[in-house]
């Protein structure tokens, strides 16, 4: 297909769902889609070099490598090496492009072809009642967004949001420039997918991270995938799955649809791998009803209760639960008032199943629970990872060798992100060591995240707009409330690597800043530069360019923040920018002595390793308000959509990462040449009167009496949980009301959608 086509679902074909995942088609895809995008020569250039100790740490996902010399020479999965080469890839879109194609025209096209159209090479402005980009000169680009930043009538009109392809170095810069600036508007990717698990986590252990090692999961007894898809997300978790395999542990998968990667996997670096079976990774599938993993973890909860109080000092941690834990008592008073028939109903399993899945648990010395966002993602997502956290202490699995919680990060360095301070409600002790450090008192009011950012655009609150990597249009909820919604703002800016939605939706005047990538070579005033990232399991290591720029007008991330933030506050407050543009050792420098863990950071960084940030749960240590870890008491929820309706999930096709796709297949669950279907249960489609292809309107409703629309979409039977349905994002975004929100985390429910399916062309347009 040429760049220039813009593909349809015309040819759309959908064969049986795989039960495997990787193997010799994973090598042979990823190869083939990097030598579209790019020469051998580059290919090689950054396969050899992605995860390695002096390489390029893979701008997909935060999963972490094993330590220097237990890694494979091609550490990578199918997903990261067409993730990093099309980031690498030979295709420009220059002035003339932007000069063919007007901004409403963009806006027409899909996401995969903006994405096909290559990388960016030049400033572009789009100047009030233009119809098209046109370039602009650094200084000039900058000064138009330092001109509106003085403007404005507080600097909480201004937002500054950030996606996890952000490295620590600009990421700090990044919340300096705004809390120096006035304002704690810093809405960054993660309120949109783990912000659940932060809160949970933050709330009960003191620390929203995960606990675990990547030798935890190696070494577990016992590991929960719960509300997550390895195989197509982050596949090298598969190759830890398969060592937990290997050294005797069992995997219980938690998850609304079967995912191939969770029933067997092909590692296509081992023989078994190419011509063998492969290893089977679930022991015990537990095909749930959406919503209703809480329910499963309250059941859970109280039959270890029972299996207690039936054989006394045999089950329970009695050790932990005195000397660690708080709210003991509460919890098993309100988790022994369980009903079974409730349990059963949001659950949609048998008593038999969980009672299985019992019975490992006490089989289990070490038991590690992961999770994503089939659970986060839900209204009651922030009680879930709590009744999570209520199991694991249960038997002691908190700050012990092979136990722990595991929230799966989705983004290379989005815990990084946070890690520098780029939250909106960042802790006191954050800002007085930021005081400290650089002698400026910074604002303490919370600032807006992600959701509370597209209200304030929408109602006039917010009226300059810098999106720092991402795609914000496009990762967010509610698509047309938050479309208008930017559109409101006086300056929208976006610093990208390339093309997406979000330069095609204006504000009165638009900027495209074109960065470098994770691939490129960075070179300052200083010399050579590098940057760090922090992953899932909090390695902080550092990240090096191999390649040549896309353009020789390309700025780092560093360099067009520090640029900005010197035009934008002068030298008040006293902030060294131009150092920190010309070494970017400076600025880890000044992280070692404003973020805990990081003291000697540029010695540490420099091992081929890097270093573990430390986790005080770990040693039983939680920064609560009572030092204990607590035990929580979660309502029960029951997520059940009215009779004729579905609980519908957005999801990722294999060939996509994040908003963007890379081909039109999702050849695990068998779909090629298309996206816009949705998936259902067989009886589902029976009982709702539809037939299997039928083309329908996918449409939620809420309290606010609006409905939202999604056209024209395939009905595709497929084994998911009765009662559930899933669909591709960003096309079904559209459907999420903005103020359909997690309890406490204000995450947006992407996972729980109420929806009809209507024959398409049966409402009045």
């Amino acid at each position: 297909m040429s760049v220039l086509e813009d593909p349809t679902d015309d040819a759309l074909e959908v064969t049986p769902p795989k039960t495997w995942a990787t193997g010799v088609p994973a090598v042979t895809h990823a190869l083939r889609y990097s030598l579209s995008q790019t020469s051998p020569r580059r290919t090689m250039l950054t396969l050899l070099n992605i995860n390695q100790g002096k390489g390029i740490d893979c701008p997909g996902c935060a999963w972490p490598e094993p330590e220097p010399g237990k890694r494979h020479i091609n550490e990578y999965c199918e997903n990261g090496a067409k993730h990093i080469n099309d980031e690498a890839t030979t295709r420009r879109l220059t002035r003339e492009f932007f000069a063919q194609h007007t901004v409403d025209e963009l806006n027409g096209k899909s996401d995969y072809w903006l994405n096909q159209q290559g990388r960016l090479t030049e400033p572009m402005v789009k100047r009030p009642g233009s119809e098209h980009y046109v370039p602009i000169g650094w200084d000039e680009a900058l000064d138009l967004m330092a001109g509106e930043l003085r403007g404005l009538d507080s600097p909480d009109e201004a937002l500054f949001y950030t996606s996890g392809r952000l490295n620590n170095e600009a990421a700090f810069l990044l919340q300096l420039l705004a809390r120096a600036y006035g304002t704690n508007n810093l809405p960054d990717c993660s309120n949109m997918c783990h912000e659940s698990s932060g809160s949970a986590l933050g709330e009960t252990l003191g620390i929203g991270k995960g606990s675990v090692s990547l030798d935890d999961i190696h070494n577990a007894d016992l590991v929960f995938v719960v509300g997550q898809n390895p195989g197509t997300n982050h596949p090298r978790m598969l190759t830890a799955l398969e060592e937990t395999k290997r050294n005797g542990g069992e995997v219980v998968a938690v998850n609304t649809l079967p995912e191939a990667g969770l029933i067997r996997f092909k590692h296509p670096q081992r023989p078994r791998g190419i011509v063998g079976r492969g290893t089977k990774i679930a022991d015990q599938f537990v095909h749930i009803r959406a919503g209703g993993d809480l329910a499963l973890f309250q059941a859970l909860n109280l039959l270890l209760l029972q299996a207690e109080e039936a054989r006394p000092g045999t089950v329970l941690d009695h050790d932990f639960i005195r000397r660690h834990s708080t709210g003991f008592e509460a919890f098993a008073e309100h988790v022994g008032k369980t009903s079974w028939d409730d349990v059963l109903a949001a659950t949609g399993l048998a008593r038999e199943e969980i009672e299985e899945i019992h019975e490992r648990v006490l089989n289990a010395k070490s038991v590690i629970v992961c999770w994503a966002m089939g659970v986060t993602q839900q209204k009651h997502g922030v009680p879930t990872i709590r009744e999570i956290v209520n199991f694991l202490m249960l038997r002691g699995n908190i700050g012990k060798p092979g136990a722990g919680v595991c929230p799966v990060r989705g983004h290379s360095n989005v815990q990084g992100d946070r890690t520098m301070g780029i939250w909106e409600k960042v802790p006191q002790r954050f800002l007085d060591a930021l005081e400290r450090e650089f002698g400026f008192t910074p604002p303490t009011r919370h600032g807006h995240d992600s959701v509370n950012s597209i209200r304030a655009m929408r109602d006039g609150r917010a009226k300059f707009f810098l999106g720092v990597a991402g795609n914000f249009v496009r990762a967010t909820p509610d698509s047309d409330v938050t479309e208008a919604a930017m559109r409101r703002c006086r300056l929208t800016a976006h610093i990208s690597t390339k093309l997406n939605r979000s330069h095609a939706v204006c504000g009165e005047t638009a900027l495209i800043l074109p960065t470098l990538g994770r691939s490129d070579r960075d070179v300052q005033a200083g010399g050579e530069q590098f940057v760090t990232v922090e992953d899932s399991m909090s390695m902080v290591h550092a990240s090096r360019g191999r390649l040549t720029p896309a353009s020789g007008e390309l700025l780092s991330e560093v360099a067009i923040i520090s640029r900005l933030a010197r035009r934008t506050l002068g030298d008040s407050p006293d902030i060294p920018w131009e150092e920190f543009e010309r070494d970017y050792g400076s600025i880890r420098d000044r992280i070692s002595r404003v973020v805990p863990g990081f003291e000697d950071f540029n010695e540490r960084v420099a091992r081929p390793a890097g270093f573990h940030l430390p986790n005080p749960v770990n040693s039983h240590t939680f920064n609560t308000a009572s030092g204990k870890a607590v035990f929580t008491s979660n309502d029960f929820v029951d997520l059940r959509a009215p009779k004729g309706y579905l609980i519908l999930q957005s999801l990722r096709s294999h060939d996509q990462w994040n908003t963007i796709p890379y081909a039109m297949n999702d050849r695990y669950r068998g779909i090629h040449n298309g996206r816009r279907v949705v998936l259902v249960n067989p009886e589902d489609i029976e009982d709702l009167g539809l037939a299997e292809m039928q083309l329908v309107d996918l449409v939620s409703i809420w309290q606010d009496g609006v409905e939202r629309r999604a056209e024209e979409f395939r009905l595709v039977p497929y084994p998911t949980s009765r009662g559930s349905a899933a669909a591709y994002y960003p096309e079904t975004n559209v459907l999420v009301p903005l103020d359909s929100v997690a309890d406490i985390s204000n995450c947006p429910t992407s996972k729980g959608i109420v929806v009809r399916l209507e024959p398409a062309g049966s409402h009045e347009r």
